[in-house]
C-alpha cells in the first residue's frame, strides 16, 4: 500500500512537471487548437459583388429626378441612376440621400430615412438606368418653429456603397430644423 501510494505519488509530479513545462515560457508553447484568421476589410465599392459584377462607382453614375406624383401631403419621384461608364455595373441597397442649399451645398436638415427591405444587386449596362423610389413631403405641413423652413437647390445623392456624392438640381423647400416626421423617405435601388 505504502509503494502504491509513493507510485501514484511520483506519477502525478511527473505529470505536474510536465504540464509545468508547458506554461513557464522556458518550453515551446502549445500548438493552437485552430489556426488564427485574419481579418479581411471590406470590399472597396468598385470590387466584384456575389455575382461577379463590380458595383458601379459614382464615377460611373449620373443622377437625375423621374416624373413625380402627388398623393397625402408628398411628392413621389424615382430618383434615376445612369450608368455613364463603359463597363456593367450594379447597385444594391439605399442610396443617401438629403436636400443641399447655398453656393456652398451644405445639407439642410435630416438626410433622407430608408423605407422598406433592401433588395438584391441590380445591374446596369452602359446607358441603362435603375432607380430609387423617393417621397419627398411637403414640409409646409410640418410646425413652421420646429421645421425652420428653408429654400434648397437640390439633392446630395450617395449611390449605395460610396462616399462620393452626386448633385442632383431641384428648386423646393426643406426643413432646417428636425420635424416630427421624415422629410425625405427613400426604398432600395430596383430595376426600373
Amino acid at each position: 500500500m505504502k509503494t502504491a501510494r509513493a507510485a501514484l505519488a511520483a506519477v502525478t509530479l511527473a505529470v505536474l512537471g510536465f504540464l509545468g513545462t508547458g506554461c513557464s515560457g522556458g518550453g515551446a508553447p502549445a500548438a493552437p487548437a485552430a489556426a488564427p484568421t485574419a481579418s479581411t476589410p471590406p470590399a472597396p465599392a468598385s470590387a466584384p459583388t456575389q455575382t461577379g459584377t463590380p458595383s458601379c462607382t459614382t464615377g460611373e453614375l449620373s443622377a437625375s429626378l423621374g416624373e413625380g406624383d402627388a398623393g397625402a401631403g408628398s411628392v413621389y419621384r424615382s430618383l434615376v441612376f445612369t450608368n455613364t461608364g463603359p463597363r456593367t455595373c450594379e447597385l444594391r441597397g439605399f442610396p443617401g440621400v438629403s436636400y443641399v442649399a447655398g453656393d456652398d451645398g451644405h445639407r439642410v436638415g435630416p438626410a433622407a430615412e430608408m423605407s422598406g427591405e433592401r433588395g438584391d444587386q441590380v445591374p446596369i449596362a452602359p446607358g441603362a438606368t435603375a432607380v430609387a423610389p423617393l417621397q419627398l413631403v411637403n414640409v409646409q405641413n410640418f410646425d413652421p418653429v420646429v421645421c425652420r423652413p428653408q429654400l434648397v437647390r437640390g439633392l446630395r445623392v450617395y449611390p449605395p456603397g460610396d462616399t462620393a456624392s452626386l448633385f442632383v438640381p431641384m428648386e423646393g423647400t426643406g426643413c432646417a430644423g428636425t420635424p416630427p416626421g421624415a422629410q425625405l423617405s427613400v426604398r432600395t435601388v430596383q430595376a426600373p
